[in-house]
């Protein structure tokens, strides 16, 4: 394992040592950020073998890199230990594009791999040493969907999940005295229980009218001849019986 550390260690310092011999301080960039062709010719060796490197690091190397001094190697190692395992095996590495912009190259490889394909983004200063280094997955439409997908089922059953342990906890408060729900549920007791029956109030008795034509044509008479008239000059509406007592 130190051999292969050993190795993979020489191959990086080698690019670096090149790159430094021969353009540190002499990197010619003519003008609109157009990159003289001896320049790109080695951002684009230098780019292709750290990529070629890194991903032919085991997991022990990768780890013992993360813990470099060098704060490229380390930030770049930890940029490819976490997305690596989402990309599978090498396939096949495209062409380096390279930009020049505020006295920085970057220099971007598209790399295929067996599950999803991934961008290396190099950062280079103006002595053609890296400074950094992003590694961009690109899903596919159909990883993205899916993704999608799963983060929905997941939002929607969080919801539920909380709705029911809001539920659950409105359901405890009955039991909380004092609570609100314990006075509606004293409410409801008292309302539903049976109102006392009403004390039957004993009926007015009913004083029975007399209406017979005979006796009122009598008693009309009557008074007739005890007032020496007729009954032409007054008319008998009713007869009303008078209970007296008896002495």
């Amino acid at each position: 394992m130190n051999q292969m550390l050993k190795k993979a260690s020489t191959t990086c310092a080698a690019f670096a040592c090149a790159a430094s011999l021969m353009f540190s301080g002499a990197a010619v960039v003519w003008a609109d950020g157009e990159i003289d062709e001896t320049v790109k010719n080695q951002i684009e060796t230098y780019a292709e073998g750290l990529t070629d490197e890194i991903i032919g690091l085991s997991d022990d190397q990768i780890e013992q890199y993360m813990e470099s001094d060098d704060a490229f190697t380390s930030s770049a190692m930890t940029a490819w230990d976490g997305t690596k395992d989402d990309l599978g095996e090498l396939k096949e590495t495209g062409d380096v594009e390279i930009e020049y912009s505020g006295d920085e190259y970057t220099a971007v490889i598209p790399v295929e791999f067996e599950k999803e394909d991934a961008e290396f983004t190099y950062v280079f200063d103006k002595n053609l040493t890296p400074t950094s280094l992003a590694v961009d997955i690109q899903y596919s439409f159909g990883t993205t969907m899916k993704n999608a997908a799963l983060n929905t089922l997941m939002g929607i059953g969080t919801v539920f999940v909380i709705l029911a342990m809001l539920i659950f906890l409105i359901s405890l408060f009955k039991y909380i005295p004092g609570s609100g729900a314990q006075q509606v549920k004293m409410k409801k007791e008292e309302a539903a229980a049976p109102a006392p029956a009403p004390v039957p109030v004993a009926a007015a008795p009913v004083q029975e009218e007399t209406d017979n034509s005979e006796l009122i044509a009598v008693i009309a008479a009557a008074i007739a001849a005890s007032e020496g008239t007729t009954t032409d000059g007054f008319v008998v509406r009713s007869i009303r019986k008078i209970n007296r007592k008896k002495r």
